[in-house]
């Protein structure tokens, strides 16, 4: 029976978001999405706002997340 590893095997990075990259503060293989707590590999990492210095899995948790704020703010 093949068991495949949990992912994600290496350590979670530190990453200071900017407009259209980022930089990397503490080397990893992968951050959280701020929403779901999802594992978010960097080489799929594609949505964050800068901001609020948050990543998402994708654009419709990017949205949930904005309209989340948007409605907290009136």
């Amino acid at each position: 029976m093949n068991i495949e590893p949990t992912f994600p095997p290496g350590r979670e990075a530190r990453l200071r978001y900017g407009d259209a990259d980022y930089q990397i503060l503490h080397p990893g293989e992968f951050v959280r999405c701020a929403v779901t707590g999802r594992p978010i590999r960097l080489d799929e990492l594609r949505y964050w706002s800068v901001e609020r210095q948050e990543p998402y899995a994708n654009a419709s948790v990017a949205f949930q997340r904005y309209n989340a704020l948007l409605g907290s703010r009136q």
